[in-house]
């Protein structure tokens, strides 16, 4: 295994958890290394598999290797999974597949997530590395229709719970220099990644302003900062205000973080967001519109309302569903399904 992603310990199987009895490797392009929230989905997927008894091994596949470390990888992983005694191979990511394609008789199951089906060379490249496999899963309904297979499984990325839960908004706000008065909206990403939207979210704030609404900017990501810390500021802001552009999106984390910590959401129509933000109040989903004005327009509208309203919404009670042990349990009896029709 590989140092970036560390040697699972398998320990002692509880009889009573849901996934014992399963060896899976799980091979990815995504991990979280020295400070770094790239792939911190799959890292706490994993967690919540091993709590729930799976015996989990991980190999990360380029990331500090590079690209060619997907081509390369290849006997790497074949490799591994001869002599690791596994059960199946779930392999996150599309641009990982091909990786893994002659991997050998373990049945794959590939877990897709947005640039991989979205992005044209990715998708060009998936499509490479998916043959074979024993299943698909897709983070969102949206992304199994774009990929042509609408019936496919849909197993989203959850949240921990533990971590993303309602904490004193004086205190947060205190530590990080805010004050009780100041309307504050969180930019849920790296203001420098076009994908994000960071222009449109300068629009809307400084459209709120003009309308009487002066608000501060509080963005969520920093360098170096750890995942404990980003909690507080969830509690700090106001609202998540998501302006990612169309087509690149497949399961937002930070909607659902927010949403399960309480904070209001106000965000552009991508990945599953309206199916995360069904029944959550106060929060929505705006339209597209036909100019980039209009969005603006509906975005800046929306979030005038929110901040009017001034509730912590009820995404916690709303969306219990996306606690990371119940998704836990969803991929174990999906990984089920796969090991008997695969037999």
């Amino acid at each position: 295994m590989t140092d970036e992603a560390g040697t699972a310990t398998a320990g002692e199987r509880s009889a009573g958890l849901p996934g014992t009895g399963l060896r899976v490797l799980h091979v990815t392009n995504m991990w979280p290394v020295d400070g770094s929230f790239r792939g911190i989905f799959v890292r706490e997927q994993v967690d919540a598999l091993r709590a729930a008894g799976v015996d989990v091994e991980v190999e990360v596949v380029a990331q500090a290797r590079g690209r060619r470390d997907y081509l390369l990888a290849a006997p790497r992983i074949r490799r591994l999974v001869r002599d690791g005694g596994y059960d199946l191979v779930h392999v996150h990511h599309g641009m990982t597949a091909l990786a893994t394609r002659f991997a050998g008789p373990v049945p794959r199951v590939l877990n897709l997530y947005g640039h991989d089906i979205n992005w044209h060379w990715q998708r060009w490249i998936t499509r490479l590395g998916w043959g074979g496999v024993a299943d698909k899963v897709y983070v969102s309904r949206r992304m199994a229709v774009a990929a042509g297979d609408p019936d496919g499984e849909v197993i989203p990325n959850g949240v921990d719970f533990d971590l993303f839960t309602p904490i004193d908004r004086a205190g947060a706000r205190a530590g990080l220099r805010i004050a009780p008065d100041e309307k504050v909206i969180l930019f849920g990403g790296v203001p420098e990644n076009w994908v994000k939207g960071h222009d449109v979210f300068t629009d809307v704030l400084n459209a709120l302003t003009a309308r009487g609404m002066p608000v501060r900017e509080l963005v969520l990501a920093a360098p170096g900062q750890s995942r404990a810390d980003v909690a507080p500021k969830f509690a700090a802001a106001d609202l998540l205000l998501f302006t990612s552009r169309r087509g690149y999106e497949g399961s937002p984390t930070v909607v659902k973080e927010a949403s399960v910590i309480g904070l209001p959401v106000v965000t552009t129509d991508v990945g599953d967001v309206a199916d995360v933000l069904a029944g959550v109040t106060p929060s929505a989903v705006a339209p597209w519109g036909t100019t980039r004005d209009e969005l603006v327009d509906g975005l800046t509208q929306r979030a005038f309302e929110v901040l009017t309203d001034g509730r912590r919404s009820n995404g916690r009670e709303v969306n219990a569903w996306l606690d990371w042990a119940v998704i836990a349990r969803q991929v174990i009896a999906h990984y089920r399904r796969v090991l008997t029709s695969s037999r």
